[in-house]
């Protein structure tokens, strides 16, 4: 069969016995699989790679083969994980990936504090746990920072904000806009790392005036905050997949992409499996109606 497929490939340019002669197949036997009526196995592999193309495109081709067949089973359409593997794979599509990269941190003489979340990264609804933290991306023209307010139960980027500088500001801001577009009705548990800008004073008097209560992980253990750095790091990979290295962008320019990514894709478009196959979006707005 692929004999037969090389020859047609190139049957414009060149003629058909020589080819045949190249591949070591008969003309006969490649003008009958040629006038051949196309199978229905074929033609349902067709159809189908399209639906599998329009889901790639729509996420901006950071999907792979689990979270396609997530979508494909959320439009109701059977098929195996292996069938969309194939397909994927014929027709080129890749989505994000990364290699696990096992890093060893000094181990602290002093005695950790108490974990407070104790490492449980879930949520019975919205607007009751969140956890946040600060990233950073080195631009052409310096280093821009990102804090974000993870919610653990919808998994939508709450509230951020960026600046140029990593101050208490930052994080003020973001959770000023967490709870500005959340408005939660009941008491939230915001969790972080123990930098500087989270024990701040302007952020405990935020979280005084608006009923928020304050955890904190222990200090040089990443694996405490876990949620929020796994989500740093599909963002980051998703954004240099989506629009290439930020070393090479102005401040300016990134500050645009993120806010175009987060608002527009990640809390809106992307569908995360965890959820169901819905977006933060989706998830949020079903917690709430509950």
């Amino acid at each position: 069969m692929t004999r037969f497929r090389f020859v047609q490939d190139h049957s414009a340019d060149y003629p058909v016995k020589r080819l045949c002669e190249l591949v070591e197949c008969s003309r006969s036997g490649f003008y009958a699989w040629r006038d051949r009526p196309l199978s229905d196995h074929y033609v349902t592999d067709a159809a189908l790679a399209n639906e599998i193309y329009d889901i790639h495109v729509a996420s901006q081709r950071t999907y792979g083969t689990p979270r396609v067949l997530g979508q494909l089973r959320h439009r109701n359409i059977a098929v195996g994980r292996k069938r969309v593997a194939r397909i994927m794979a014929e027709c080129g599509l890749v989505g994000v990936h990364g290699r696990k990269k096992w890093r060893r941190g000094k181990r602290s003489g002093l005695a950790p504090g108490p974990d407070l979340i104790g490492r449980d990264f879930t949520a019975e609804a919205s607007n009751q746990r969140w956890v946040a933290d600060i990233t950073e991306f080195k631009c052409r023209d310096g280093k821009l920072h990102l804090a974000g307010i993870l919610d653990l139960h919808d998994r939508g980027l709450a509230g951020w904000s960026m600046a140029t500088r990593a101050t208490a500001d930052i994080v003020v801001n973001a959770l000023v806009m967490a709870l500005a577009r959340r408005q939660p009705e009941g008491k939230v548990v915001h969790h972080a790392d123990r930098g500087g800008q989270y024990v701040s004073g302007d952020l405990a008097l935020t979280m005084a005036d608006h009923d928020v209560s304050a955890l904190f992980g222990r200090t040089g253990v990443c694996w405490d905050n876990a949620a929020m750095e796994s989500a740093w790091a599909t963002i980051k990979k998703e954004i240099r997949h989506i629009h290439g290295d930020w070393e090479t962008m102005t401040r300016s320019q990134l500050r645009t992409v993120l806010f175009d990514y987060i608002e527009t894709f990640y809390n809106r478009r992307r569908h995360q499996a965890r959820l169901g196959h819905r977006t933060p979006a989706e998830a949020y707005t079903a917690s709430k109606a509950a």
